[in-house]
Formats: C-alpha cells, structure tokens, sequence
C-alpha cells in the first residue's frame, strides 16, 4: 500500500518491559492491509531491552515515530501520553503484547468511512497464550453486555480524535480500568460500533501489567471499577468516586479476586486467591460471594479443569439466539441492545 503525506491513522502503543513478544506486536502492525499510517510507540522506562529493540525497529520502517520516557509513567499516564502524540483524525490503540490481525485497521477504518456519525469503533478479540496460541476464541456474547460494561477493551480500540479531546482521554484515577473508563465516557456521547468478529489478539502471559504489578494496588484499582459501573448502571456519575478513591479503605468486591484471577487462570498460572478473598473481600450471605470462593478455591485446586469449565460455559454463552451476533456486518453497541446497520 502507498503511504501518503497526511495518512488517516496513527496506531498508538506504550511499552513498558514488553520483550519476548514485542517483535510479534510490532510485526502484526507493519503488516496491516492497510499500509498508509503513522506508528507512534512510547517506551515507558523499559529497563528488558525493549528500548533497544524498539530503537531498531524505528530505524527499519519510517512510519515509525519513537518517543522514550527515562522513568515509568504507569498504564494511564503512558496511555494518554502516547495518545497525545498522535495528529491524524483517527487514532488506533494496541498493546505491546498483543496482536493485530492484518486487516484489522482497513476493517476499522472502512465503519468509520460507512458510518460518519460513528466516533468510536471496536472488535471482538481471540485469547492466545504466552506461544501465540488460541485458548479462547471470540465471544459474541460479549455484544450483550449492559452499557457500564465495555464489550472490549484498550487492544481493538480505534476512535476519532476529536472525541478523545473531547473526554480527556485516560485518567489517572483509573488506573488499570483507564480503558474502560474512556469508552465509557465515549459512549455517553457518540456512537460506538462493534465488528463481530475477532480483529486482535489479547495475550494471556505472567508478564500481564495485571499480574505483574503490586497486587494491593492492581485490587483497589479494580475494586473501585466494579463501584464506579454500578453507578453508570444506576444513570449516576462516579466522579466523586474517583475524587476520594485515595482515601478509600476496607474490604473488596469478591468479583475482584475473580476478575485477577481469571488472569492468572488464563496465564496457566495456579491462581491462589482464596485465602486473600477470606482477608480481603466483603463477603455476605449473597450469590456474589458463593460464586467468589467457590471460584477462588476451584482454581486454587484445580486450575486445569476450572478453564475447561470455563471453556465449556463460554462456548454455552455463544452460542446465543440472539441475532445481533449472528452477523458480520458491524453492530452499534447501545449497552445491551445492539442494532445491525446495513449499508449506507
């Protein structure tokens, strides 16, 4: 594909000790269908040899546009840093772990073309392993969910820049949620569409910025996620949430250890969580804590058949009615009641 002056898109990435599976990452996006982008990559205080590496392949491709921080900013900070860098109309979001499948950007940028009063675009997403292989495929029941709750996150996230400015694009506050909390915002006022098919890949590996941070503080930041939904469910605002969440102490959502978890499940870790739900959790005589220890011990005994239950009960969830998910054709997410729309 010819690369023009002025391209229509800039993929967005921060990288943060990325390294054995950034060349993948970086790989899947040099090698979009769509040739005609800027590649703006942040090197948040790598300290594995990623800044190198990074360094060799911005002296490889043009399209690349390389900007280094000497300390680490964190997910939210480097996120909206990288995203600031980006000019074009369009901005689209990848992670340094994950993949892109080839026409990923043509895809996305086509609804856009199709749709002009869409700002924000989306995709469903195939797990894969720390080898590069499928251990979860698409979940189209993911389009089902209620409008506080993303059907994807950061990875497949391309959207126009205007509307980024608009929000004021990831917050601090939200630390390991912040993408989340965007399209959240985003959706409040525009249009967000879903393509129904998986378009990327999110990696499941140790290396997860999840696992591999402090896990007090990776706690609260989902903790306060599950508080802040509950309050867009309700139609209210959870500014004030976030503006005293520092000062925040007690016990944790149970769904906490399971969201965390979960990550840990699908590392082919041995997730041991049970006895930090017991100290940790706000556990009552409800559903949501049945289901929080029978998960936690589960996958503390039996790791190996929890994810082929899991396997199992996603597959039941797929294969949903519903004929929202039964196309190819792209899907206007409005929270739990999604709209084909054909074309133009």
């Amino acid at each position: 594909m010819p690369v023009t002056a002025s391209p229509q898109v800039s993929v967005v990435m921060p990288v943060h000790n990325a390294l054995p599976y950034l060349d993948a990452a970086v790989e899947s996006i040099l090698g979009q269908t769509l040739g005609d982008f800027r590649f703006i990559i942040l090197d948040d205080g790598s300290t594995d040899g990623s800044t190198e590496r990074l360094r060799y392949w911005a002296s490889r491709d043009f399209r690349i546009t390389l900007l280094e921080e000497k300390s680490n900013l964190g997910p939210a900070l480097s996120s909206q840093r990288v995203a600031l860098a980006a000019s074009t109309p369009f901005v689209a979001r990848t992670d340094a772990d994950d993949i892109s499948y080839p026409s990923r950007l043509a895809d996305q940028l086509a609804v856009f073309e199709r749709f002009p009063g869409v700002d924000v675009v989306g995709g469903l997403t195939d797990v894969i392993d720390s080898a590069g292989r499928i251990i979860r495929r698409a979940e189209s029941w993911r389009l089902l969910h209620p409008r506080h709750v993303p059907p994807f996150g950061n990875g497949p996230l391309m959207y126009r820049q205007e509307l980024f400015d608009r929000v004021g694009g990831y917050r601090s506050e939200c630390e390991y949620w912040e993408d989340h909390d965007l399209i959240i915002r985003m959706a409040a006022i525009s249009k967000v569409m879903v393509l129904p098919y998986a378009v990327y890949a999110v990696r499941q590996s140790a290396a997860s910025t999840r696992i591999a941070s402090e896990a007090r503080r990776v706690e609260r930041a989902v903790d306060l996620m599950y508080r802040c939904r509950e309050r867009v469910a309700k139609d209210r605002s959870y500014d004030d949430l976030l503006a005293s969440s520092g000062r925040r102490e007690g016990k944790l959502d149970p769904r906490v250890f399971i969201s965390l978890g979960s990550a840990q499940l699908w590392s082919g870790m041995r997730p041991h969580l049970f006895r930090r739900l017991l100290l940790r959790g706000d556990l009552k005589f409800n559903f949501r804590t049945l289901s929080a220890l029978v998960w936690a011990a589960w996958a503390s005994a039996e790791p190996h058949t929890l994810r082929a239950f899991m396997r199992l009960l996603l597959m039941a969830r797929n294969a949903s009615p519903a004929p929202e998910t039964r196309t190819n054709e792209p899907v206007l997410w409005r929270g739990g009641a999604l709209l084909t729309l054909g074309r133009d």
